[in-house]
This record gives C-alpha cells, sequence and structure tokens, in this order.
C-alpha cells in the first residue's frame, strides 16, 4: 500500500514534483504540507490525467459537478458539460450521476483528463432499492469499484452519524437535511437504529483507500440548507466528527479533505472557515459555496462566489461550482459555462490573498498598464475570459475609448495632457 503522505516525510515523489511544477513552487514545499495533511493530491495510479495538487501553497482549484438525473438521463449531454466546464477553468470534475447505466457513464466521464470524484452511495441505494435496504457490504462493495474503476476521490458522509442524527432531533432545523448522501444515512439509522456503517467501520473504509491509493473527501452530510439554519447544533455536532476522523485518516497514510458547509449568513463564513480548519489540522477544505443569501434564485452562482472568495481569505482551497440553475433544475451546458466562469473569478480572487507560488499580482498589473494605453487587444488577452469582454466592447463599434464614458474618459484625458506636459519639456 503506498500512502504519500508518508512517501512525503522522505523526499518528494515523482506526483509531487510535477504537481509542484505546475504551481510553480519547490517540490520540497508541496511535499512537505502533503506530510503534514495540509494538501492533497487526487491522482488514482489507474488512469493518467493532468495533475491538480489541492492545499496549502497551491491555487485555488474549482470542481464542477455534472451527472445524470431521473429526470433528465443524457450521457451524451452530461460529456458536453463536462467538456464546457473545463474549457472555462475546471479543475476536477465530479460526475454525481443517479440514473442510467452509471458504471458505463462514469467509465466515459474518466476518460476526460481531469481527476474525477463520485459520490458511492448514490449508485449503493440505487442498487440496493433504497437507502433502508442498503447494508454495509454493498456500500463497501461500491466504494471499492469506483477506486478500482480509476475515480480520484469519493465524497464520504462519514460524520452524519447517530450523533448528529441526535443533535437534530434535539436542534430542529427548517429545511432538514438537503444532502442527498446524508439523507441517505439519516433514513437508513432512522428506520435500523443502526450506526453509519462509514461511521461505524472508519479505520476499515481508510483502509481501503489506502489501499486503492484514492482521496477521501469527507462530506458535510449536515450542512445547513438555508441561513436560519446555520447556528443549529447538528452542523457543529459534525464538524467535531469529521475533526477527529481527519486526523485519524493522517494517522492512517490516507490523504483527505473536508467538505464545509452550505448556507451560511456572509458574517458568519470566517468563523466557520477557521473552526473547520482548526478541528481538522488544516486539512484542505472544499466548498460549495458557501451560499450567502438564500433569496438569489437564478443568481445563486454569483451569491456561491461571493461567499467562495471570502472563504478563501481564511483557507478555503477548492471551491465547487453553483450553477444558476442551482435548486431550480439540472444545468445546462450554458449554465455549466457561466457557474464555471463565475467559480473561477472567485477562485483567482481567492489567490491574491493565497501565499502560493505564481504571483497573481502579475496579472492584476498587466490589465492596468493595459487600460491605462488604451489598449484593447492587450485588455482582452490579459483578462480571465477575453472574450466576453471582447464582444461586449465591440457592440459600440471600433473606438479608442469605451462607449459609457466616450469622449469624457478619464484615463484618455490624463493620458493626453501628461503627453502634452511631455512635449513642454
Amino acid at each position: 500500500m503506498h500512502s504519500l503522505p508518508a512517501a512525503c516525510r522522505n523526499g518528494a515523489p515523482d506526483l509531487v514534483i510535477s504537481a509542484a511544477g505546475e504551481e510553480g513552487i519547490p517540490a520540497e514545499d508541496l511535499a512537505r504540507v502533503i506530510a503534514r495533511g495540509w494538501a492533497v493530491i487526487p491522482a488514482n495510479p489507474r488512469r493518467k490525467h493532468r495533475i491538480s495538487a489541492i492545499g496549502a501553497c497551491c491555487r485555488v482549484k474549482v470542481n464542477v459537478n455534472i451527472g445524470t438525473s431521473g429526470v433528465r438521463c443524457d450521457t451524451e449531454l452530461e460529456l458536453e458539460k463536462a467538456r464546457a466546464a473545463l474549457a472555462n477553468g475546471a479543475d476536477t470534475l465530479m460526475d454525481l450521476s443517479t440514473a442510467g447505466d452509471l458504471k458505463g457513464i462514469r467509465e466515459r466521464i474518466l476518460s476526460l483528463d481531469t481527476p474525477v470524484g463520485t459520490v458511492p452511495v448514490y449508485e449503493a441505494v440505487r442498487r440496493a432499492g433504497s437507502a433502508v435496504d442498503l447494508d454495509a457490504d454493498r456500500l463497501f462493495s461500491v466504494i471499492r469499484e469506483h477506486c478500482r474503476q480509476g475515480v480520484d476521490f469519493l465524497t464520504l458522509h462519514t460524520g452524519v452519524n447517530l450523533a448528529a442524527l441526535d443533535a437534530l432531533r434535539k436542534d430542529p432545523r427548517i429545511m432538514g437535511v438537503v444532502s442527498r448522501g446524508g439523507v441517505f444515512h439519516i433514513a437508513r439509522m432512522v428506520n435500523t437504529g443502526e450506526e453509519n456503517p462509514l461511521f461505524a467501520e472508519f479505520d476499515y473504509l481508510m483502509e481501503i483507500l489506502l489501499e486503492e491509493e484514492v482521496v477521501a473527501s469527507l462530506g458535510d452530510g449536515m450542512r445547513p440548507g438555508c441561513h436560519h439554519d446555520a447556528e443549529r447544533l447538528a452542523k457543529t455536532t459534525e464538524y467535531l466528527t469529521l475533526g477527529m476522523q481527519a486526523k485519524r485518516a493522517l494517522e492512517l497514510g490516507v490523504q483527505r479533505m473536508i467538505e464545509g458547509p452550505g448556507h451560511i449568513p456572509l458574517g458568519q463564513v470566517s468563523h466557520n472557515i477557521r473552526m473547520i480548519k482548526e478541528l481538522t489540522g488544516n486539512a484542505p477544505l472544499y466548498l460549495l459555496g458557501p451560499l450567502v443569501t438564500d433569496i438569489a434564485s437564478g443568481y445563486d452562482h454569483v451569491a456561491a462566489a461571493i461567499g467562495g472568495a471570502v472563504a478563501c481569505m481564511d483557507g478555503a482551497d477548492f471551491l465547487c461550482m453553483v450553477s444558476p440553475s442551482e435548486h431550480l433544475a439540472l444545468p445546462n451546458v450554458e449554465e455549466i459555462v457561466e457557474g464555471t466562469r463565475v467559480c473561477r473569478i472567485a477562485a483567482h480572487i481567492g489567490d491574491t490573498v493565497r501565499k502560493t507560488g505564481k504571483d497573481r499580482s502579475d496579472r492584476e498589473l498587466a490589465m492596468a498598464m493595459a487600460r491605462k494605453d488604451l489598449d484593447w487587444e492587450r485588455q482582452f488577452e490579459t483578462a480571465l475570459y477575453g472574450d466576453v469582454a471582447k464582444r461586449i466592447h465591440e457592440r459600440d463599434g471600433d473606438m479608442e475609448t469605451c462607449s459609457m464614458c466616450g469622449d469624457l474618459c478619464a484615463v484618455k484625458m490624463v493620458k493626453d495632457l501628461l503627453a502634452k506636459e511631455d512635449k513642454k519639456k
């Protein structure tokens, strides 16, 4: 069994050297933070793909969720979404498919040149027929299958246990449980009275992941589904469990990251991020959002980007794209593109406050210089999404300035005034 954290205590393996090159940092620096559990590299040895390191010393990464549902099951459409996401800034993909030939769909997505994650309990419940009928053997069997098919990281709701259920009962929430994987485990515990097997047999689960060299993404099954639930007990109970599990996984040599809260008021974001980081020993943190308002339907991708950018200031490492169709429908290709781009912008903003190898301020300076010179082509080249910028600018024809100010352009006036002064000298 190969443990990357253990190997990194003795130097930088080839995988780490490659990942460090992508980040523009010394390989020994990345090896050090992986050894301490502050960064991970999702890279199942069963397939080759581009490397994305996640965590300390690394730029903020973006994940995009795709996948079929019982209402819309079109493998080719999901692949089109996946390619669109990668073309617009996604670093990883998660296949959340729940309908169709799940193994076949996963195989197609795994053929793409990117790390891929899954949520094995979805398929396990489909095979069992219901969450109540799911037994531990079937669940662990599906987990192993996903690993052996080449999946790089798995969302595993190990913190959804009887203690979290008890907290939910004692301190009820408006939205109850909004995590699909989380509610599967809740339903099973309510109906059987038995503990979640991922919690009860955590060491066995880690043994599987260590053997298969797959990253554990310890899921936030009790995340709040609305702002009014953000201060309820169940979320904090899960945080404490995930903290202990994060430390245990590292002791066992398993790479792991933590998934963070969903709907959190903006004023609580920093507190929650710092608490999760402290409890989990600074494990890489993977966030959906957080969504900092509940009433931005149709613009939830913007609300999530605001929350994500703020979260990065306090240590968030990995942002999950939220699309404009969040809470409303399965996203189409255009919504995947828009959500990915907005999330990529949030990640870039996060990078500007992180200590990473590549100086993100260089690009900001390049844009400032291009704007000073009214150099439109250079502005389009420097922008994160120059195609959009060019299309908007050219709407009013080829102009030296933008049409907002026209001949009253402050930048042009200052430029001309200074040029006149220079001529007088």
